[in-house]
């Protein structure tokens, strides 16, 4: 379902640049540059609302004007045990009837509240990780990635990886030129160097990559062939421990994760720019088979590939 309507939740204790980031998502016009616009707007429970930067806001909307829209954003909050019911049961009702919510860095928290993490891949800010999975034990927290997305719960990390994971949204509703768009009148990548979560191209450069940047790259034009960590330490002349210990200190995450992220992002260009049977794309991407990349394309995309072609393919890649 293309998202075309957003209500950012503003609690009390918000943090306003998360808040902000939401905005900057899903808020603000760029028709002039040709991109679609969401039907976004911020509500509260009461008309002002107490933000952790001292000062207040208002808005002039109210939770009902929630209930219809297609995503829910929660923001960070300061205090992540101040859960009001009706904001609780405003999220399970937004995934109830089918529609999507959303977190930025700690309002995963609110999600958790809600119950909506249970038996759900989340993920928050790196120093609440470990207080989000004790207690919200039921949810699969990983601190190691951007965000994650196990629709209908979108979960986002710290607050640059909000606007990825906001980018990733418009790209699913408009395709890879519309998020470009986005992407430079933000003044950031469309993709992230690297960059990595569920949902994400590839993984995070948390350093330069000095050591390993020549063999991600050498690796990127080898997706099509079988890889494993043996090998790829011998090729940089390490022990398999010493490599792996390396690739996640100046990559961010594992090497499966990152040749994973890699071949379902060539999958994503091929599927947009091409008419390759599904089985092809497969192997050209080094899934072997149209079943296995039917598996990682959807846990990590959320959609089938057959269902992303359908959706994004470029007009010129249409036979006939």
């Amino acid at each position: 379902m293309t998202i075309r309507s957003v209500a950012i939740l503003a609690l009390p204790g918000v943090q306003p640049f998360e808040l902000g980031v939401a905005w900057e998502g899903f808020g603000v016009d760029r028709t002039d540059d040709g991109v679609p616009a969401y039907d976004c707007v911020v509500v509260s429970q009461s008309g002002r609302v107490p933000t952790a930067a001292g000062y207040s806001i208002s808005t002039p909307h109210r939770l009902d004007r929630a209930r219809g829209v297609d995503l829910v954003v929660v923001p960070a909050q300061l205090d992540h045990g101040n859960h009001q019911q009706p904001i609780l049961d405003l999220l399970r009702e937004t995934v109830e009837r089918g529609a999507r919510v959303m977190s930025v860095c700690s309002g995963a928290f609110t999600l958790g509240a809600a119950g909506l993490l249970d038996g759900r891949d989340c993920t928050t800010h790196w120093r609440h990780a470990d207080e989000l999975a004790a207690r919200y034990p039921k949810a699969r927290v990983n601190p190691d990635v951007l965000f994650v997305c196990d629709p209908p719960v979108y979960t986002s990390a710290g607050t640059a990886s909000g606007l990825d994971l906001c980018l990733h949204i418009i790209r699913s509703d408009h395709g890879e030129e519309i998020a470009r768009k986005v992407a430079r009148r933000m003044v950031m990548p469309p993709h992230r160097d690297g960059g990595q979560a569920q949902y994400v191209d590839a993984p995070i450069r948390t350093r330069a990559a000095d050591t390993l940047a020549p063999l991600l790259d050498e690796l990127a034009a080898e997706l099509h062939l079988d890889q494993n960590v043996d090998q790829l330490a011998a090729r940089m002349s390490m022990s398999t421990r010493t490599f792996a210990r390396r690739f996640r200190d100046e990559v961010g995450t594992t090497p499966h994760l990152w040749l994973t992220h890699q071949r379902v992002l060539m999958a994503r260009r091929m599927l947009e720019q091409g008419d390759d049977p599904i089985d092809t794309v497969a192997e050209r991407c080094g899934f072997g088979t149209g079943a296995m990349l039917r598996h990682h394309f959807g846990r990590i995309v959320g959609v089938s590939p057959a269902a992303y072609r359908h959706t994004f393919r470029h007009p010129s890649a249409i036979a006939g």
